[in-house]
């Protein structure tokens, strides 16, 4: 091919390539179909349900596979709304009760929107020095929140399941626990440890490890007493203990684990102390339950997640670390061809402190809300909730239900024993139940064997009224599951 034909193909290619970037006009069509779809979605949401039962199980979205010519933008959101948008739970509803969920603040999907179009790379300092001060600021601004010391630092990662898995990589090498130590160095954590704990360990190349569970009191607290005996034990016995996780507000119950005790028991025998306060930590906020958060600020690490407790959207978690340097020293790594980005390192880079080179630029979604609303508006919410699950724990014992302990944030615990049957079927059947009737969504779990309903209170947009509703659905299942058994027909 001729120097000039080669020009030409390429100017060839060049217009069809072009068209992926759209004009003013078509921006603004696409920007406004966009936006009506939202407002739509948000307009109606006071009023949304909680789940959606779909028997097609959103199946039709298949049939919508890329081809080689685009669609109009009306069609394809006409495909979402149909195929995804009413199907299964509604996480952006207050009557989401069953999860904690992703919360969906508003301001959130601009900074994701201006994020994803000025398409700012967040990983290296010297690709966007004002990013990565972005979010290491956000991240100093946690590390003060939790207590930790000036220096400390972390990541901002896609949730709490991957901050996990960075807090006990980090404790793993700076405790030296190379692959021959694996099989006598002893994990201590909660059978009511979020499970993704559990991958992190495995995933950490810690699946030999020992791992004790520690007995729970009458509360699902870790006992820090009984801590204390097992590490003890291990010593005598000739393992190396090197690693407790606690939690900060556990998933099935959202207890707090007694961090200051726990904290004694760690430093006592130079463990690594890392806690999972994904789900709780920012209840810290609220004075009336900052004791309960005592020891935190000892832990080693912890993982906490905006798009929990701050109720911004899925996909914002964090890792803080209060000895930077371990945590550097585990994710550190420098490519011969990023020998440019040495020379600005004015600032700890995110691609240094966790797995991630590519990342999206999360400080913003994480940083946009909280310059528009403030910090007051996040502590109503907060302390909204923990009001509502109290309220919930009052109100349900009134209709005949047996409730586990006062919650310790905003999760309940709570089972119906009907006078005849299997008590656990009744309550798998009432969670259908409520399910299926879609205005709240709830979820169930089995502790000891014993089947429990969920009350999970953290959706900024959860109110009185559906906790109302949620009392109006529960005792209406009751009595059409009761009159329905065959008990009742004889």
């Amino acid at each position: 091919m001729s120097n000039e034909d080669m020009r030409s193909r390429i100017l060839d290619l060049e217009r069809e390539a072009r068209r992926l970037e759209p004009g003013r006009a078509m921006r603004d069509q696409w920007n406004a179909a966009v936006k009506q779809y939202a407002d739509q979605f948000l307009d109606a949401i006071d009023d949304a349900p909680g789940y959606e039962y779909d028997p097609d199980e959103g199946k039709g979205i298949e049939a919508w596979l890329p081809a080689e010519e685009g669609r109009p933008l009306e069609q394809v959101l006409g495909a979402l709304e149909a195929h995804v948008d009413h199907s299964g739970i509604n996480p952006a509803s207050g009557g989401h009760l069953g999860y904690i969920p992703g919360g969906g603040v508003f301001p959130s999907a601009l900074g994701d929107y201006l994020a994803a179009v000025t398409n700012r790379y967040a990983g290296i300092y010297f690709a966007n020095p004002g990013a990565v001060r972005m979010e290491n600021m956000m991240l100093r601004w946690l590390c003060r929140l939790v207590g930790y010391p000036d220096g400390a630092l972390g990541n901002l990662t896609s949730g709490g399941s991957v901050a996990n898995l960075i807090g006990i990589v980090t404790a793993r090498d700076d405790r030296g626990v190379t692959s021959a130590e694996v099989p006598r160095s002893v994990i201590y954590l909660s059978a009511q440890v979020h499970h993704s704990v559990h991958k992190a360990i495995r995933i950490a190349g810690l699946a030999e490890a020992p791992v004790r569970y520690v007995p729970l009191d009458a509360h699902y607290r870790l006992d820090a007493a009984a801590l204390a005996q097992m590490v003890e034990a291990d010593k005598q016995a000739g393992l190396r203990p090197f690693l407790v996780i606690a939690s900060a507000g556990t998933t099935d119950t959202g207890a707090m684990d007694p961090l200051d005790a726990i904290a004694d028991v760690a430093e006592a025998h130079d463990m690594w102390l890392h806690v999972d306060a994904a789900y709780g930590g920012f209840f810290i906020l609220l004075d009336e339950l900052r004791d309960r958060f005592k020891g935190l600020e000892r832990s080693h690490s912890l993982a906490i997640d905006p798009h929990k407790g701050l109720f911004l959207p899925y996909g914002v978690g964090a890792v803080l670390v209060r000895d930077v340097q371990a945590l550097m020293k585990s994710h550190f790594y420098r490519a011969n061809y990023m020998q440019d980005a040495l020379e600005h390192a004015n600032q700890l880079s995110p691609a240094d402190l966790s797995p991630e080179l590519t990342k999206h630029f999360r400080g913003l979604r994480f940083w946009l809300p909280l310059q528009l609303y403030g910090l007051a508006p996040f502590r109503a919410a907060l302390a909204e909730k923990r009001a509502l699950a109290l309220y919930f724990h009052r109100e349900v014992q009134r209709l005949g239900f047996a409730v586990g302990p006062e919650p310790d944030l905003s999760v309940v615990i709570y089972r119906y024993v009907p006078e005849q049957g299997d008590a656990n079927e009744f309550n798998r059947r009432l969670a259908q139940y409520v399910q299926r009737d879609g205005r709240v969504f709830i979820s169930s779990t089995t502790i000891d064997g014993t089947v429990w309903l969920r009350l999970a209170c953290l959706s900024f947009r959860t109110h009185l009224k559906h906790i109302d509703t949620l009392l109006e659905v529960l005792q209406a299942g009751v009595q059409a599951l009761t009159a329905a058994s065959p008990a009742s027909h004889t």
